[in-house]
């Protein structure tokens, strides 16, 4: 009677209640969530992440001719220093002394006569001692025979600078050309064996286990297996084979020569003429710098298949 004059009593909806009853940043059948940890926006739909740009680890780009910066440098303080008057002409002379000298040199046939001298030297020192090395280090490097005799006579000579040996060989074979050009071999082919040597023996032995199983002769095993991985090793002993003729060179010079560069600038020492002696320095320097970018250049030639840092 009177539910039908007041009307139905309306119930309040449950999810109200729970609504009103929740705390803060809670979802409904779930645990409460912390504040301020809502989650950050995401980046704008269709909008890719910008690339982060690789830093460059590497020496860069080569310069051609970039290797002369050096020597122009040098020469650039040199000059500077002997224009300001801080190089004593008689210790020192100045570039512009040099170059006159050595066109006087260049005029009476001197500097020619001696420099041709000198590159025989050097050249036939050079070419046995890299034929001997090369023999000696494939012989030890490819035979265990071969390396039991020869590996540790040539070890003891590494240990033995070869001017330490001037007066056996003096002994031996005089103070004529034959003893000049064997100091220079055997400074030669010291560093042809040990780099080519170490080169051979660090073959992987893989390679020579699949040449095993291709049946390869001995011929295609040495041109196709030995010889690529040997010549990185080659050609480092190749470089330190020219410095140590040049080296060889200039000491063999001065020991009871009549002439060659090493001879011309003994001969000037006695008489204190300190601008003959830097020409003489300059034509051995000149003549190491281009023979070691000669061989740079066939080095890169060679070896082509290499991705090295020299580039």
């Amino acid at each position: 009677m009177t539910e039908a004059l007041t009307g139905p009593r309306v119930r309040a909806p449950e999810a109200d209640t729970v609504t009103a009853d929740r705390p803060a940043g809670t979802r409904p059948g779930g645990p409460a969530k912390p504040a301020g940890s809502a989650r950050p926006p995401g980046p704008a739909a269709g909008r890719r992440p910008t690339a982060r740009k690789a830093r460059r680890l590497g020496p860069g780009r080569g310069v051609p001719f970039g290797r002369l910066l050096g020597p122009a440098l040098l020469v650039a303080v040199w000059w500077a220093a002997s224009a300001g008057g801080f190089l004593d002409p008689r210790i020192l002379s100045g570039p512009d002394a040099v170059i006159a000298t050595a066109g006087e040199l260049v005029a009476d046939g001197r500097l020619q006569g001696n420099v041709l001298v000198s590159l025989q030297r050097a050249g036939l020192g050079l070419l046995f001692g890299v034929v001997t090395g090369v023999a000696a280090a494939v012989l030890a490097g490819l035979s265990r025979t071969g390396e039991y005799l020869v590996d540790g006579p040539l070890q003891i000579k590494r240990a033995i600078p070869s001017l330490a040996m001037l007066p056996l060989l003096i002994l031996w074979l005089g103070i004529g050309e034959q003893m000049k050009v064997t100091v220079i071999a055997l400074g030669v082919a010291v560093n042809m064996y040990i780099n080519t040597y170490a080169s051979l023996t660090s073959i992987d032995s893989r390679h020579v286990e699949l040449a095993e199983v291709l049946g390869l002769s001995r011929w295609r095993f040495l041109r196709k297996v030995v010889l690529p991985g040997s010549l990185p090793g080659f050609f480092v002993g190749l470089r330190l084979g020219v410095t140590s003729a040049w080296l060889g060179l200039i000491v063999v010079e001065q020991i009871n020569a009549t002439s060659g560069i090493g001879y011309m600038m003994f001969q000037a020492q006695q008489y204190a003429q300190s601008d003959v002696i830097i020409v003489g320095l300059v034509a051995y320097g000149i003549f190491g710098f281009s023979s070691d970018a000669l061989v740079r250049a066939i080095e890169r030639r060679a070896l082509s298949w290499r991705r090295t840092l020299a580039g």
